[in-house]
């Protein structure tokens, strides 16, 4: 299984590695504030390398979860992660992601999230890919519908967000009718 893809220039799509971990601690201290309405409050254990390598591991070790980091020439410049993935008759998959703050509009978050759609799609056999944004990160959800993912409900007090309950519309995005695990023609 192919699980890397070429997404613009230089920029690949490839899962994460350990030894990512002090170039990925470096964007996120580069994006911090960036990030910081949408996401949940991070610890000074968050922005360490070490910390990081173990958790890129136990991400890795896992079945139902697919974290890719979003590089150019080995440096990090964002995630996409494909999580919480589910097979039998559900076949679906939450996304999450986000991209350096020195590296925004350049349309990689668009280009990471196709790619990780087709990969669901045709690698991983999934059927359905779920996110979430919160309601006033329209950045994101242009992301989404750009994709073809569509809003189907919204969610009170939906995820612990900058340090409080927030709501979150909902996106979804069907990849395609086949039966459950069955490979594309």
């Amino acid at each position: 299984m192919n699980l890397s893809r070429p997404l613009i220039e230089d920029v690949v799509l490839r899962l994460v590695r350990p030894d990512d971990a002090p170039s990925f601690c470096e964007a996120q201290l580069r994006s911090r504030e960036q990030l910081a309405p949408w996401e949940p409050r991070r610890t000074d254990e968050w922005y360490d390398p070490a910390y990081q390598a173990t958790r890129f591991q136990s991400l890795l070790d896992r079945e139902n979860t697919f974290p890719w980091v979003v590089a150019s020439q080995d440096r990090v410049i964002g995630t996409v992660t494909l999580s919480n993935i589910v097979a039998g008759p559900w076949r679906s998959g939450d996304l999450g992601y986000w991209i350096d703050v020195a590296e925004v509009g350049r349309g990689l978050a668009s280009a990471a999230v196709a790619a990780v759609c087709e990969l669901a799609d045709q690698e991983l056999l999934l059927h359905r890919i779920a996110a979430s944004t919160r309601t006033d990160n329209a950045p994101s959800q242009r992301v989404l519908t750009k994709n073809g993912f569509e809003q189907y409900g919204s969610a009170r007090n939906y995820l612990h967000i900058d340090g409080a309950w927030r709501d979150h519309n909902l996106y979804q995005r069907i990849l395609n009718d086949r039966a459950p695990g069955e490979a594309p023609s």
